[in-house]
């Protein structure tokens, strides 16, 4: 028995009476002869709830029937239970699936970039565009006239009509028979099954939070109505901190931060230069204080703080004639290997030889390499491999 579809026609009607058709075993899977609660389908969500007094925790759509999966078995009056729909989220979705339907039409109508997919998550929505980029001015102009049409407070409508009759989609439906048309007048007629709001003012405001691209769509992540309130209140209040930290007003912390940044970058830059200075000076001495080996080339051990200091202290070293450098950092306990090309030493094949043998791993060029070993304890026969092996 198909199970009537009463969101079909009433996206607002939250409290019904139904009668229990079938159940699974264990009574945690219940069908109705009708429903308000919306299953996952099309991107957005399915309905919470409770039913019969118990908890809904899923939608799902069967195909003719829907399930409707429960907290704990079912033990009410088959022959007429009460729904409850959660009205909050119930709302949530109508106006983001509502918002996704303008902001789509507007996209078409204004640039024809067509809709691919969408998204519906609980934080934010997307809807993937059939072109690699879109620039930022035509992201503001969408949102704007969205926001426009929103604001007119146009009428949207659903009616059942023939697919072959149906036409002035924004997307063709590949589906015969009767279909479900969600118009919002003037703007837009789309093939929908979910649920909507009775007019565009009901959206609320629509924001575009972020544009990325995925794959070869632009994908543009957007929240409507109460979640644009919210989010536009999170983001204040960001803004707003950021701002006190820097004694500035609202207005003109961007500006500072950017130029904070901006500083740091060349502090960063200049700190770097730096580093590489003193390695130049630090690899001389060590060089200088090095025993030499039985081939007369100069082999240099020493221990750092940190991967830097060591990459830093290689490239350096591997300028000065015949030289070995074998390094060691404890945490977490690594290796690093240089080699000058006079040196007669592949420092990438060595390196990795001898720490794979030592259940460790590691690779990099003949001049410079670094790999990891299984614990500091073996940091020091990681040491004697590489050593021995030249």
């Amino acid at each position: 028995m198909s199970t009537i579809r009463l969101y079909y026609t009433d996206s607002y009607l939250t409290n019904f009476h139904a009668r229990v058709v079938d159940a699974s075993d264990d009574g945690l899977r219940v069908y109705l002869d009708q429903t308000a609660f919306y299953p996952t389908s099309g991107g957005q969500p399915n309905d919470l709830g409770t039913l019969g007094g118990g908890i809904v925790t899923d939608v799902v759509d069967e195909g003719d029937r829907i399930a409707h999966v429960l907290e704990s078995p079912f033990g009410g009056d088959a022959s007429s239970v009460a729904g409850d729909i959660d009205w909050q989220r119930r709302f949530d979705h109508m106006q983001q699936h509502t918002g996704q339907h303008l902001l789509s039409a507007v996209l078409e109508e204004l640039f024809g970039h067509h809709t691919a997919s969408v998204h519906f998550g609980r934080d934010y929505s997307s809807l993937d565009l059939d072109v690699e980029s879109i620039s930022a001015e035509r992201v503001i102009e969408a949102e704007r006239r969205a926001n426009e049409i929103a604001a007119e407070n146009r009428p949207i409508t659903t009616t059942f009509e023939e697919a072959s009759e149906a036409t002035d989609l924004r997307k063709q439906s590949d589906r015969e028979g009767t279909l479900r048309i969600v118009s919002i007048s003037d703007v837009d007629r789309s093939a929908c099954g979910g649920t909507h709001v009775r007019a565009t003012g009901e959206i609320g405001a629509i924001l575009i939070r972020r544009v990325e691209r995925v794959r070869k769509s632009a994908r543009l992540e957007f929240v409507c109505g109460l979640r644009a309130m919210r989010r536009a209140r999170t983001d204040f209040e960001a803004l707003t901190r950021i701002a006190t930290s820097l004694s500035a007003a609202l207005d003109d912390a961007p500006a500072l931060v950017s130029a904070q940044a901006e500083q740091l970058r060349a502090a960063e830059n200049e700190r770097r230069r730096l580093e590489r200075e003193v390695a130049v000076g630090r690899a001389r001495a060590l060089y200088e204080a090095a025993p030499t080996d039985a081939g007369g080339r100069r082999v240099v051990r020493h221990d750092a703080a940190s991967m830097d200091e060591l990459r830093n202290l290689a490239q350096a070293m591997v300028g000065l004639p015949r030289v070995l450098l074998v390094g060691t950092l404890v945490d977490p306990p690594s290796l690093l290997f240089a080699s000058s090309e006079d040196a007669g030493v592949d420092a990438g094949r060595t390196l990795r030889e001898a720490v794979t043998r030592l259940g460790g791993r590691g690779g990099g060029s003949p001049r410079i390499a670094q790999g990891t070993v299984p614990d500091a304890a073996r940091l020091e026969e990681a040491v004697t491999t590489v050593l021995s092996a030249v």
